[in-house]
């Protein structure tokens, strides 16, 4: 079945103490489609300006990703750029030039109203209900969020938690949102705004889901050597819902290993700068890696 997700295209400025990247292929859109697409059909919905490479295009159609939802406009694209430290755990922002992305307003063609699986991805809450709106009864919707809008747009994200079946975030959002510090109330209490299932993600300790099957706790792939950790959260989720909507039954039955398989695919993304890494890698690969996670997790 295929995946509809929708977020931002973007151009991404990366620097870490040892190399500096400009104008990589980014945004939350793409880094997800990219993951998904490696077990479903993507259909996404973007916007970019008339600078956006033409490589990148390109990428996107190696993938097989439908870009019929993908808004090209006068002006420029949306281009981030950041600066990470030596731990790769803490980065800082130098620049954020909206472009295009200012007045996005996701536009849904008529053929993707009825795609079965939704990923919206990081972008404001507003434009996430406008997304629902149009759409025809998805079979299963996940949200993905950040620290700004629970500053900024708390009231609209609290009512788009009832719209969605699974809202993705990370442990400090969680403690954001909820006030409270243990990562398991934390769930609890994100159950009762809405979703029934929540994944709280915790960078290279993995992730947790909960629902009505109870917690489970799903691992990061180790990694000797982070080069750059850029979109790892948007794969993850995109990698996650590519794999819900290959497999057949209730989203249910095959959250737990969606998740592992999300994983994995954020581990090739943390490889290599922005997409470089992910665009190569091959479907034997990620196997390979969910293998071994069941190795390291048997007891």
């Amino acid at each position: 079945m295929s995946v509809l997700i929708v977020g931002s295209t973007a151009l991404d400025s990366i620097k870490t103490p040892k190399a500096e990247n400009p104008r990589l292929l980014g945004g939350s859109a793409s880094h997800a489609a990219v993951a998904a697409s490696f077990f479903s059909p993507v259909k996404m919905v973007g916007v970019v300006g008339h600078d956006f490479p033409k490589k990148y295009l390109d990428l996107y159609r190696k993938h097989r990703i439908d870009l019929g939802g993908l808004q090209i406009e006068e002006g420029r694209t949306f281009h981030w750029s950041g600066e990470y430290e030596v731990n790769m755990n803490n980065r800082r922002t130098l620049a954020t030039e909206l472009g295009v992305f200012e007045k996005f307003s996701p536009s849904l063609p008529d053929a993707y109203k009825s795609a079965p699986y939704l990923l919206l991805a990081n972008i404001a809450p507003a434009l996430q209900h406008h997304v629902l709106d149009q759409m025809w009864k998805p079979r299963f919707v996940i949200a993905d969020t950040m620290d700004l809008w629970l500053n900024i747009a708390l009231d609209d994200l609290l009512k788009l938690l009832k719209r969605v079946d699974a809202l993705v975030l990370n442990d400090s959002e969680a403690h954001q949102l909820t006030k409270a510090d243990n990562t398991v109330e934390a769930a609890r209490l994100i159950h009762k705004m809405g979703p029934r299932h929540v994944i709280i993600k915790k960078g290279e300790h993995g992730s947790v889901l909960s629902n009505g099957d109870g917690l489970f706790l799903c691992p990061a792939y180790p990694l000797r050597k982070v080069l750059d950790p850029t979109g790892a959260g948007d794969s993850f989720v995109g990698g996650l819902i590519g794999y819900l909507a290959s497999n057949r039954g209730p989203a249910e039955k095959n959250l737990r290993k969606a998740m592992v398989h999300g994983s994995v695919v954020a581990s090739f993304c943390c490889e290599g700068f922005g997409l470089t890494r992910t665009t190569k890698v091959q479907k034997r690969e990620i196997q390979k890696r969910v293998r071994e996670i069941e190795a390291l997790t048997k007891f």
